[in-house]
């Protein structure tokens, strides 16, 4: 039976390629992935290169190019705000206005910022650090759109028992494209163009992702919410993202814990370079690089194998051992591990599989928001964001705030002891996990 929410509504054209709902077999899935989105999956490695490949050298080059690094620290905060913000918005807008016509939108706004921020921003005689600020500032906007696009399309195209296992194949791709590949292919590529034409290379790969979505999810039925059709209603729905926080008790404690499942993601990149190239652990530059990496390589199998084991064993179970408590512990093993065998790769290398294995059993965290909100699931979907993008500015402000009275250990203590307490908060949250072939009677809450 066809899902009415798929429905096209009154009044509302489709896009170039799009179908009606039924014309394309969209019932097929593969652990938990729907195959009529594969396109889109692909998409994102794409999409995701050609975002991320800045993220290991964009600093530099603009500190070669005359900056100051306040000034660069003032291009990245910019960025930062304003791609929390769209992360925030984009779910809610996916369902307002469907996830493909978002994505596209994401991309062609992505090409167009990003050749302006080339050109007049680092391009001049002269960079110029107003309008770099402004154009790459107003960048930020994009990437959401098109990731958090896709998310919301995979929320209403899987099946509701193998929701994590569909998002785990999400942020795999994701992590692909702007984890592995983003962070790898720069190292080829700035010797051979320069990092002028690594950043112009980008456009290429945010391009074909384009592409991909235009012509190989035309057949996906992508429609906007069935229940959202005045414009009233659309502004209204719109701004459940932020009323839903205060009106759902299991939301707004979701939003506390998806806060602190990342901030040892994003505040370890501040500290661990510091303490694992310190003259008392005796790593080299590269050498951390290389085990940093070794995090990033293995999480594409990781989040999908706990995709999949949540949908079987139940969401915040996994979440509660494997991600708070397991995370907790392993984040303080990555400080402690060095210390007791510095300058022992294996030994830092088993303290980085440690942490990619438990900080992706937060796979689930994508699915419990959109099943604790299910008539507003774009709205539920851009909340998660929003903890997302808080975690992406509360990790590293924690660090900046603790390091000049306790130094890196009393950051590292304090990341695992919010962790076990987010633990503790996961058992007030109450969560009505589907059940299906994939889950039995223990994926409950």
């Amino acid at each position: 039976m066809t899902d009415p929410r798929l429905a096209p509504t009154a009044g509302q054209s489709a896009l170039p390629g799009e179908s009606t709902p039924g014309e394309s077999g969209e019932d097929r899935h593969f652990l938990g992935m729907p195959l009529a989105l594969l396109g889109g999956y692909i998409a994102i490695v794409f999409c995701m290169t050609g975002d991320g490949i800045e993220q290991a050298f964009l600093s530099k080059y603009v500190v070669l190019l005359g900056f100051t690094p306040a000034d660069a620290a003032m291009v990245f905060t910019v960025y930062g705000a304003t791609a929390a913000l769209s992360s925030w918005l984009s779910g809610v807008l996916a369902d307002v206005f469907t996830p493909r016509r978002i994505m596209l939108l994401g991309i062609a706004w992505w090409l167009l910022f990003h050749a302006l921020f080339l050109g007049f921003g680092l391009g001049l005689a002269h960079p110029n650090l107003p309008l770099t600020l402004l154009f790459y500032g107003i960048r930020g906007f994009a990437y959401p759109m098109f990731f958090y696009g896709f998310f919301v399309w995979v929320v209403q195209k899987s099946r509701p028992h193998e929701l994590a296992s569909a998002i785990g194949w999400t942020w795999s791709m994701f992590t692909i494209g702007y984890g592995i590949i983003g962070s790898y292919l720069p190292s080829y590529t700035i010797p051979a163009i320069g990092y002028m034409g690594t950043l112009w290379m980008s456009m290429a790969w945010v391009l074909l992702g384009g592409l991909l979505i235009y012509f190989y999810t035309g057949g996906v039925t992508s429609t906007p919410n069935a229940a959202i059709q005045s414009g009233t209603s659309r502004f209204a729905e719109i701004g459940k993202c932020v009323t839903l926080i205060f009106h759902n008790k299991n939301i707004a404690l979701a939003l506390i814990t998806r806060i602190i499942c990342n901030l040892s993601l994003f505040g370890f990149p501040v500290i661990m370079p510091l303490y694992y190239t310190s003259a008392r652990i005796g790593f080299t530059v590269p050498e951390w690089l290389r085990i940093w990496g070794t995090f990033f390589l293995v999480q594409p199998v990781t989040n999908v194998v706990w995709g999949l084991i949540g949908d079987r064993i139940g969401w915040m179970r996994q979440m509660r051992w494997v991600g708070f408590v397991g995370c907790g512990t392993a984040s303080l093993l990555f400080y402690w591990i060095p210390t007791h065998f510095p300058h022992n790769t294996f030994a830092a290398t088993i303290a980085a599989l440690l942490f990619a294995f438990t900080i992706t059993s937060f796979v689930p965290m994508g699915a419990i928001f959109p099943m604790m909100e299910p008539n507003h699931k774009g709205a539920a979907v851009s909340v998660q964001n929003l903890g997302g993008g808080l975690a992406n500015f509360g990790g590293p402000v924690l660090a900046a705030l603790i390091l000049p009275f306790w130094g890196i250990a009393g950051v590292v203590i304090t990341y695992g002891a919010l962790y076990y307490f987010a633990a503790i908060l996961t058992l007030f949250i109450h969560v009505d996990q589907p059940k299906g072939v994939s889950a039995g009677s223990l994926a409950t809450h």
